[in-house]
């Protein structure tokens, strides 16, 4: 399943964000996972085409696509330099992409570490964190393989020089201000360098904590000054009220509208940025429909149907013979798949075919 993990330094609001995200009323260290104490919840991605599906064949269950949050301590200003803790960097690596929350609010309550409140300076601090902290495991590494590859020979020596030569392009472009999901990395070296889980390779989601009193006009100048001195490939920048955001998440929708009428905000942040999560890592969805269950499924963007068929089971992929698909859009034009067909909207697609958002396909296979 998809994680994402959500770190920031002490007193940002990271628990408050994570709660309001996942509907939860975690605290921290709330209960254990297999990577130590944090806050772990599934949340359902939201995708109104599933509502819209529904009424076509009433179907008796309905599944969205899935995306996990896990929260974790706070991250020390200083802990990449001098070496980040094995509990926090193994939670880190195996995310498939990072939350970073960055406090924007005022709260003479909650102290800054810093002392004073400054979001630009602090979302720096994160990212140099995770700069220090990768060009420490690569030095570590690339000393480690020098001391090794004399030794070895044939395809062996080969494979280490070439992980080497990956490694000193990263330590490169990290020291040059690169972070590494920037480096062109062909399929041989993404594979060697995988295992390390970098933090500067991953996908960065940036959530701004604001105020109420930030909503509107404050929050979107905030967000674009930091898009334009952070922003790059792999990074989304946006901002969120986590307090009132939690607030709302453990309200009725009714109850919930009119919190939102009072504060004068049109819609929740919340699935806005679910769906930013979900597509910060280049995934889309197709749909298996049907009496029984309406499924939204995950897939990487740009996968074939026979990889998609896999995702359903493994058995379908092996023994695919085509798939059947109608666009969502066509679908929900004829109103069935018995009227699309007739509307020549249903094709017949090979396991080569690269399926699109929204394809709505039933695979026929034989083992």
């Amino acid at each position: 399943m998809l994680r994402l993990v959500i770190v920031g330094l002490p007193q940002s609001g990271k628990t408050t964000v994570f709660n309001a995200l996942t509907r939860s009323e975690a605290v921290t260290g709330g209960f254990s996972t297999a990577e130590g104490e944090a806050n772990l919840a599934t949340v359902k991605v939201p995708d109104p085409r599933l509502d819209a599906l529904t009424p076509l064949f009433n179907p008796k269950r309905i599944v969205p696509a899935d995306v996990q949050y896990l929260d974790v301590a706070g991250l020390a200003k200083g802990v990449g330099e001098s070496g980040m803790g094995g509990q926090l960097l193994g939670q880190l690596a195996q995310a498939n992409a990072l939350v970073l929350v960055v406090r924007a609010f005022e709260d003479d309550n909650v102290p800054h570490p810093e002392t004073t409140v400054d979001p630009l300076r602090d979302l720096e601090t994160l990212l140099l964190e995770f700069t220090f902290s990768d060009l420490g495991i690569i030095e570590k590494r690339i000393d480690r393989i020098d001391q090794t590859v004399g030794k070895l020979r044939g395809n062996e020596k080969e494979q280490y020089e070439r992980e080497r030569e990956a490694l000193v392009r990263c330590k490169a472009a990290l020291e040059d201000g690169t972070p590494i999901r920037e480096v062109e990395l062909d399929e041989e070296e993404e594979r060697l360098l995988r295992g390390f889980g970098f933090l500067t390779q991953k996908p960065l989601l940036v959530l701004f904590n604001v105020g109420e009193n930030q909503l509107g006009e404050p929050s979107d100048e905030l967000v674009a000054s930091a898009r334009e001195q952070q922003g790059r490939p792999g990074v989304e920048i946006h901002a969120l009220a986590g307090q009132i955001e939690m607030e709302i998440s453990q309200l009725d929708a009714e109850d919930a509208e009119l919190f939102m009428a009072d504060l004068g905000i049109s819609e929740s942040s919340l699935d806005r940025v679910i769906r930013l999560s979900y597509d910060l890592l280049g995934l889309i969805s197709f749909f298996t429909v049907g009496p029984d269950e309406d499924r939204a499924w995950t897939i990487r963007r740009g996968a074939s149907a026979v990889e998609a068929a896999g995702e359903i089971h493994s058995d379908i992929a092996r023994g695919f013979i085509r798939a059947e698909i109608v666009a969502y859009d066509d679908l929900l034009a004829t109103g069935s798949m018995a009227e699309a067909k007739k509307a020549g909207k249903l094709r017949l697609e090979g396991r080569a075919y690269i399926m699109q958002d929204g394809d709505i396909a039933h695979f026929l296979f034989n083992v």
